[in-house]
């Protein structure tokens, strides 16, 4: 196994880069989602890697965050998943974006990605739905990443409670636009009494 790749970026492409290892040019196939958080060619790179072994290839794909490695390779555990279908689910979604379509059963949001139809989204659903610990379902379904803690603990209270995230991020919004100084405890009550 490959863990990583820590070398010279030589080429940049939306769909792979060529890494430069102490002399050796490694092709790596990559998510659009790493290539946009890809340095200049020429600089130093560090690309997180997935090694797959064919009869007829080894083929790396590569990753900048830890997080989109492991959505790939859980997306590989699903039947009827590829790596090249792996790599486009990462592609249209971002690792967030995923999570909370499978954790919330979105196969519409899933079909969505070029290549994935309707009843693969429904078994990678059913396949990754369990997967995920509570902390992360909790926080995939709290929707994009909120810069203000106070309003991001407060949706996920919510969206605990029951609440689907654009109704919780709305009545949260919207409490705190009533109150806005008021801790997640007085924010959660407000958009519970609205």
């Amino acid at each position: 196994m490959i863990a990583f790749l820590d070398g010279v970026l030589v080429e940049k492409h939306p769909t792979r880069v060529v890494l430069d290892v102490q002399g050796v040019g490694y092709d790596v196939f990559i998510p659009l989602s790493s290539y946009d958080r890809l340095p200049e060619s020429g600089a130093r790179c560090r690309v997180l890697t997935y090694l797959q072994v064919r009869e007829d290839a080894h083929v790396l794909f590569g990753f900048l965050t830890d997080t989109e490695r492991r959505m790939f390779g859980l997306l590989m555990t699903v039947s009827g998943i590829g790596p090249k279908l792996a790599l486009s689910a990462l592609s249209g979604l971002s690792v967030r974006e995923l999570k909370a379509a499978i954790v919330g059963g979105d196969s519409k949001r899933l079909s969505g990605v070029s290549g994935v139809g309707r009843k693969t989204s429904d078994v990678v659903i059913v396949e990754l739905k369990d997967k995920f610990s509570a902390g992360e379902a909790l926080e995939a379904l709290a929707g994009p990443a909120e810069t203000d803690m106070t309003l991001r603990d407060a949706i996920a209270a919510l969206v605990s409670l029951g609440y689907k995230q654009e109704e919780a991020r709305k009545l949260v919004v919207a409490a705190r636009q009533m109150l806005p100084d008021a801790g997640v405890e007085v924010l959660i009550k407000k958009a519970l009494s609205t």
